[in-house]
């Protein structure tokens, strides 16, 4: 009902309202690392579309996610809130494990559909419903796969010969070629590039004769953080070897993850190139359209990603790999920005609102980052950020459990981390692993910004853990955690 009855409000009010709204298009794409981005420092990966994106709008230099997993990023970009209150905080891929969004609260596309936009999702799902809120969409089942995937059209499946990204690119031009008089929003969500790191040919040797170097915690030792110590599950020496069927037998350990993490960044890039490549021929077609400098154009990732950072693959952790994203926004008529402002993907939604003239839901717990794109941040701005992990391998951990059959293991992960709540300033960053475990770590993000050495418990650390305890409780209490 009370979806419903805001629903009817915005209905009512697009009646009145002047056809001036923008386009809007959201592109996300799954464990793009805002460390790998061109625009972002990085000389190697090759992202000019990206970064054309960034000359031309706002670039987001401290943008994070509220829980560094695939299903619960993409329910809070659609509804603006976190984990706890959408519904969904793990990926629930486990038998008996599925979550379901909590569908009385309204979604972005929702309430634009309702306010006269034609809307449409294109790729990468991800969450146990069918898509709400659109009139037309085309989305892989799952994970999906790279290569001639299966892709769910209003409950009908189809297989497709080609390659994922090309083809979500495909069905994304269907829709931005159809004709009509309302404004539009697509939402343009890419399989890539998640692991199994499958790159198309055309860029499968991009890099074959370059050496991609090592980062500085390549070969952390996790000393002073016991739960990092822990998670081997996401060593990428330990375990993605099987993803590659060429690994050269005899080699040491050493030489062994050498080769995997060479073999594992320069397919990771090669997938890059190939979102970069499509989004290109997006953003080509609005130009000859002459719809860019009509359009509200979003590029960002549903989580940040290990890559080979303290010796990993994968997310999960409040470390700073995994809790950043790039966040790269033109708005409508362009102009080049870098913000440097605490941004967050509960924004997202609010944002896109705001700017199609549309009442935000009071159930969206973000803020329209749109005074930042026009130079005037509020002065009240954020100065924190809070994060909340809820998955949990400790149950099965020394235990002997199977966590497809037990009951009451809820949320199941190999990767030996716990759920935790973090809070993230400017300057340090204090997180709390609680369940079977009690840890906290405590970083101070300007002397050691690669997070090696857990200050907590300390005595010199002592009113900054203080202080940092009853900021982490005041954010709870703000977002109800």
């Amino acid at each position: 009902m009370r979806r419903r009855v805001f629903l009817s409000s915005l209905l009512a009010a697009s009646c009145t309202r002047k056809p001036t709204r923008p386009n809007i298009l959201f592109v996300m794409t799954d464990d793009h690392a805002s460390g790998h981005v061109g625009c972002y420092g990085n000389s190697l990966v090759k992202t000019p579309n990206i970064d054309r994106l960034a000359a031309e709008g706002v670039r987001f230099t401290n943008a994070f996610v509220t829980n560094s997993l695939c299903a619960p990023s993409r329910a809070t970009v659609l509804a603006g809130c976190y984990s706890h209150i959408h519904g969904i905080k793990g990926n629930s891929e486990m038998k008996g494990q599925v979550e379901n969004f909590d569908r009385k609260l309204t979604t972005y596309p929702q309430a634009l559909q309702a306010a006269g936009y034609r809307t449409g999702i294109v790729g990468k799902w991800h969450l146990s419903h069918d898509p709400e809120g659109f009139d037309t969409w085309r989305v892989l089942p799952g994970q999906g796969e790279y290569f001639d995937p299966t892709f769910i059209e209003g409950g009908t499946k189809k297989k497709y010969s080609g390659y994922a990204t090309d083809l979500t690119t495909e069905f994304a031009l269907e829709f931005l070629k159809q004709p009509s008089e309302k404004p539009w929003c697509l939402v343009y969500q890419h399989k890539a590039p998640h692991r199994p790191f499958l790159p198309p040919p055309r860029f499968a040797k991009l890099y074959e004769n370059v050496e991609i170097p090592e980062p500085a915690t390549f070969n952390d030792e996790y000393k002073t953080r016991a739960v990092a110590a822990e998670a081997e599950d996401m060593r990428f020496d330990v375990s993605i070897a099987g993803d590659y069927k060429d690994l050269p037998a005899g080699l040491d350990a050493k030489a062994k993850k050498k080769w995997l993490y060479q073999r594992f960044v320069k397919d990771y890039y090669g997938a890059i190139a190939a979102v970069d490549d499509n989004l290109g021929r997006v953003l080509k077609h609005l130009e000859e359209t002459k719809q860019l400098d009509n359009s509200l154009i979003f590029y960002t990732s549903d989580n940040g990603f290990f890559v080979g950072d303290h010796g990993w693959y994968d997310k999960r952790f409040m470390y700073e790999p995994s809790l950043r994203v790039p966040l790269i926004v033109r708005p409508p008529g362009g102009g080049a920005r870098v913000a440097a402002q605490f941004a967050m993907n509960i924004d997202i939604a609010p944002t896109i609102l705001d700017y199609a003239g549309v009442q935000v839901p009071a159930t969206m717990q973000g803020r329209s980052l749109r005074p930042i794109f026009e130079g005037k941040p509020p002065g009240d701005w954020r100065e924190s950020v809070f994060y909340a992990y809820y998955e949990n391998s400790w149950q099965l951990a020394g235990k002997g459990l199977d966590a497809r059959s037990d009951p009451s293991f809820q949320f199941f992960t190999p990767h030996r981390i716990g759920p935790h709540f973090g809070v993230r300033t400017a300057t340090h960053k204090l997180i709390h692993y609680y369940s079977e475990k009690d840890q906290w770590e405590l970083f101070d993000l300007q002397a050691d910004p690669n997070e090696l050495n857990n200050l907590y418990g300390k005595p010199e650390a002592e009113a900054v853990t203080a202080k940092l305890k009853s900021e982490l409780e005041r954010l709870k209490l703000h977002y109800k955690a």
